[in-house]
């Protein structure tokens, strides 16, 4: 008995603490990538924001980059999730970020967005520094992550989402954005992982769901756009990527669909996925980030 509470109590524990920089790199530098980690790029809620960074050691730049978001519900998930991708992107020389945020554990929306913003603010604010070319960012993301990628890339300019976590001075605008299985529809979600995100039922507080959705933001100036979906999906349906998809093309936003069938979410984790769908997103930015 005793052992079970000392359990729960942990469970408890975790389920309300934020997530922790991971500090095993498991990915080390390699003769073609320098990585860096964990480099601060912010605040949030009063506390360090990290990043590890993947850096091309082959002469040359300034080179466009790459924000990646990890998935897990806004409540949990790993900072360097998208590790694989930012090494072999970088090799093809694209600097590469993989970053923290603050989880709904620690902080409702739009912290999460904030976060984001902000580590695409300071790759701006460190351009030279890091040899990154301000001007070709792109954010990309899984699930979660990648619902937080679209709502960067449709939501450039809007204040509301800036937070204030440092770099206030630098545009968090990205001229590419990619979801892997994004959650792109907030509203009607009877799911926990939203209620948590968002703090309040939807009937509610409904603004506060659609203030959460990329496609509330979206405008015939916007980034172009990658959606990576399986067909199998059964935590973010398939049918929603292919909402997303003619609704940006619907305004002339260019909007791309990569489709692999009878896989489900995060399939893009696994070989041969992982390098599939990596080498997709490395055409289509650089198509559209030339």
């Amino acid at each position: 008995m005793r052992y079970y509470l000392l359990i729960t109590a942990l469970l408890l524990a975790s389920t309300y603490a934020y997530a922790e920089f991971p500090t095993d790199n498991w990915q080390q530098s390699s003769d073609k990538v320098d990585v860096i980690q964990p480099v601060v790029y912010g605040t949030g809620g009063g506390r360090d924001l990290s990043l590890a960074l993947y850096l091309p050691k082959k002469r040359g730049g300034p080179f466009p980059a790459v924000v990646f978001v990890h998935g897990g519900g806004w409540q949990g998930g790993s900072a360097i999730h998208f590790s694989r991708q930012s090494m072999i992107l970088a090799e093809a020389g694209y600097a590469c970020v993989c970053i923290e945020y603050r989880l709904s554990g620690e902080a409702p929306f739009p912290a999460q967005i904030e976060d984001v913003k902000c580590a695409i603010r300071f790759l701006r604010a460190h351009a030279h520094k890091y040899k990154i070319d301000k001007n070709r960012i792109a954010v990309a993301g899984g699930s979660a992550g990648g619902h937080l990628a679209l709502l960067a890339a449709s939501s450039g300019g809007v204040a509301a989402l800036e937070g204030s976590g440092g770099w206030q001075e630098q545009s968090s605008n990205v001229q590419a954005g990619a979801g892997f299985n994004p959650a792109v529809k907030i509203a009607h979600k009877s799911n926990s992982s939203v209620l948590k995100l968002i703090g309040v039922d939807y009937d509610k507080n409904p603004d506060a769901y659609r203030a959460a959705e990329p496609e509330t933001y979206i405008d015939p100036g916007d980034p172009p756009v990658l959606l990576l979906h399986g067909t199998a999906d059964k935590i973010v349906p398939y049918s929603e990527a292919v909402y997303y998809t003619s609704k940006l093309r619907s305004i002339g936003i260019i909007a791309e669909l990569y489709t692999d069938f009878d896989v489900g979410h995060a399939w893009f984790n696994s070989s041969p996925y992982l390098e599939r769908t990596t080498q997709a997103l490395l055409r289509f930015i650089s198509v559209y980030m030339k």
